[in-house]
This record gives structure tokens, C-alpha cells and sequence, in this order.
């Protein structure tokens, strides 16, 4: 049997999701505990591999186990028990044996949470970026929508990519104000992207991107041409990794927990 986690984690404390041999990583933590629990090794299949201090509500990751020594439905307060604080499986569910997290995803959505005020707030320093300067969150709006479609991301995409073609087709992305903010320019703002796959650093670019609009450093009309060009020094700067969430990996034809 196949049993597909649902996981959520604060990856301040992690080098990234994927086991490292110098480095701990979220990846690890989690088998530690299902070998533990199954008497025997255990290998996780993930549908994202985030970065070091990158966070989730919403990562996919399976493993085989025909020997399951609790229910399955018990299985999330089981392992909940054996894991660290800053990690937390969210739901259990049995999936196809041929079920694949990554190469089945259809869609992911990110959020990169912006904290816009002029000091920093203590509180948010590993939850979102730090931006002082005045933020205009109209042109921020208008340069993320201009994402949506399918186009070649090569000015996206960070060096050391080893991915086979650079096109991707974003379903969504929109930029929000969350309430409780100072004034028009200050507060938390989140912008939110939904697409087929992510360029490694995609949604990082795409943020410093969408903040260089908002400080007026980008025209929100000349995003077709950065685009177009495939020069990823026309783009804005790779935001750090701390204002990002993978929010949710989103499958289809499994069972109605999986059906968008």
C-alpha cells in the first residue's frame, strides 16, 4: 500500500526538504520517525523540494508500507507524537501504487509573504521579507496578473536549473494587503501563485519582480518584455527564502481528498 502524508512545516530550522549528508533536513526528521514507527527503513517520495528556510502548509509526500502498525487515520497523530514541534503531518490517505507525487501534481500554489512597514517586525522575521521602502500595491496587483498564461520563464529561473524546457503555464497570481496594516503602503502584503511548475527560484524572482514594480524600479507594462527577453538580469532580485510557503499540491482522478 502507498500512503500518500500531507505535511506542514516551519522550515527555519531545516536545510531544505531533501535528505543532505552534512545537513538536516525536514525529508530526514520525517523517515526517522516512520522507521521508527514501521520497524524498518523508510524512503519518502516528495512533490517539492524546497529550499533551506522555506515553509509549508501543503507538501505531498508517499511512502510503501503494507505493514502499517496503526489505522491509517491514526496515523497523522501517531507520527505527530515521534516529530518535532516545527513539523506536523496533516493528513494520511492510500493512493494508487503507481501514484507519483511530483509527476502527478497538476497544479502547486505558493504565497511569499512581504512585510511592508518601515521597521521590522520581530515576529515576522522568519515568515516573510523585509521591504521599508513604500510599496505601490496597485502596480504590484497589475504586474502579477500579467504572469497568468503559459510563457517561456527563462528570465525567472535561477542558475544550476536542471530543468529540460523553461516554459510553464501559470493558472493564477494575484497580490493581497492582509488586514490590520499602517496606512496604504505598510503591513503584511502575500502575493499568491498558482501554475502547472516552478522554475527553481521561479516564485522568489516573480516576488522581487512583483517589489520592484511596487518601488517603481519596473514598469508593470514592460513584464511581456522582460519575458520575452529570456535575460534573467531584466527580472527583479531572488527574494530570501523566508517569505516562502508552499501552500498546496493539488492532484486529480485519485479519490474526492485529492480532486480539485
Amino acid at each position: 500500500m502507498q500512503i500518500l502524508l500531507t505535511i506542514a512545516y516551519d522550515g527555519t530550522n531545516y536545510a531544505g526538504w531533501q535528505r543532505q549528508k552534512n545537513a538536516m533536513a525536514v525529508q530526514e526528521k520525517i523517515e526517522e520517525s516512520l522507521s521508527n514507527l514501521l520497524g524498518r527503513p523508510a524512503i519518502l517520495t516528495a512533490a517539492s523540494r524546497t529550499d533551506a528556510g522555506v515553509h509549508a502548509l501543503g507538501q505531498r509526500a508517499s511512502f510503501f508500507a503494507e505493514d502499517l502498525r496503526v489505522p491509517l487515520g491514526k496515523l497523522p497523530v501517531v507520527l505527530n507524537g515521534l516529530l518535532p514541534s516545527d513539523i506536523s503531518i496533516q493528513a494520511a490517505e492510500a493512493v494508487p501504487d503507481g501514484f507519483n507525487p511530483r509527476f502527478d501534481a497538476k497544479y502547486k500554489t505558493y504565497s511569499y509573504n512581504i512585510y511592508n512597514a518601515p521597521c521590522p517586525n520581530p515576529l515576522l522575521g522568519q515568515r516573510s521579507a523585509f521591504v521599508p521602502q513604500s510599496l505601490n500595491l496597485a502596480d504590484m496587483q497589475k504586474t502579477a496578473r500579467t504572469f497568468v498564461g503559459r510563457h517561456d520563464f527563462a528570465a525567472f529561473c535561477a542558475t544550476g536549473s536542471s530543468a529540460k524546457t523553461t516554459v510553464r503555464e501559470v493558472f493564477a497570481c494575484d497580490v493581497e494587503k492582509q488586514p490590520g496594516g499602517m496606512g496604504n503602503s505598510g503591513g503584511l502584503i502575500t502575493l499568491t501563485i498558482t501554475g502547472n511548475g516552478f522554475l527553481y527560484n521561479m516564485v522568489r524572482i516573480i516576488a522581487g519582480t512583483v517589489i520592484y514594480a511596487g518601488m517603481g524600479k519596473i514598469p508593470p507594462e514592460s513584464l511581456y518584455q522582460i519575458i520575452n527577453s529570456a535575460d534573467r538580469t531584466r527580472a527583479g532580485k531572488t527574494m530570501p527564502p523566508q517569505g516562502l510557503v508552499l501552500v498546496e499540491v493539488g492532484y486529480i482522478g485519485y479519490n474526492s481528498h485529492m480532486t480539485v
